[in-house]
């Protein structure tokens, strides 16, 4: 009898380790540029500026209607300036700031995202000028058809993280109040179809 139990468990475990687990259907979507946005605001104790940059190219990996993973580019010599000022377009593309001819792109890959309420929380490493650090944001993800639509709420970058010094007081102290504001926000909607 004991030999009969060992024979069927033997049996079923040989059985079992030809069952195929189901795989992960991953679906990826390209990021159709012209339809993409990405706003940037900048600040000082005088006022403010505001702007666009246009993303060269990006993925999004889709499973079950929910992000997996997803990687953008963003091309740091588009900057422009809400209002049109090429002295600023141009000084934001300089050494003082994002520096474009040593740095030409700007980088985020997703690591992680959690969904709660509604919303998608999306965790990935933002590179700038070769440097890389670890953020989180809220976004709306919608799948529909043959397109994903990612909007992001507006969320805060620190400037200095990217060693990004121009007129910043976490580097210089006798600024007074002709400081920028290490914080800029960014706000983010971007487009991906199959």
């Amino acid at each position: 009898m004991k030999k009969t139990g060992i024979l069927v468990l033997a049996i079923a475990f040989v059985a079992m380790s030809f069952v195929k687990p189901t795989p992960m259907v991953v679906e990826t979507y390209r990021v159709d540029s012209a339809s993409s946005t990405l706003t940037w605001k900048g600040y000082k104790p005088t006022g403010s500026h505001t702007g666009t940059i246009l993303l060269q190219s990006g993925t999004i990996e889709m499973h079950d209607n929910k992000i997996k993973s997803g990687s953008f580019v963003a091309d740091m010599s588009s900057i422009k300036d809400a209002d049109g000022s090429e002295k600023l377009e141009g000084h934001l593309k300089s050494a003082d700031f994002f520096e474009i001819e040593v740095f030409p792109t700007s980088k985020f890959e997703v690591t992680k995202t959690h969904h709660m309420d509604g919303k998608t929380h999306v965790t990935g490493n933002l590179t700038i000028k070769d440097i890389t650090k670890e953020i989180t944001f809220e976004a709306v993800v919608v799948a529909k058809g043959k397109t994903v639509t990612l909007t992001s709420e507006t969320f805060q970058v620190n400037r200095a993280d990217y060693n990004i010094k121009y007129k910043s007081q976490s580097f210089f102290n006798d600024l007074k109040e002709k400081f920028i504001n290490d914080e800029f926000d960014l706000q983010v909607t971007i487009v991906a179809k199959k």
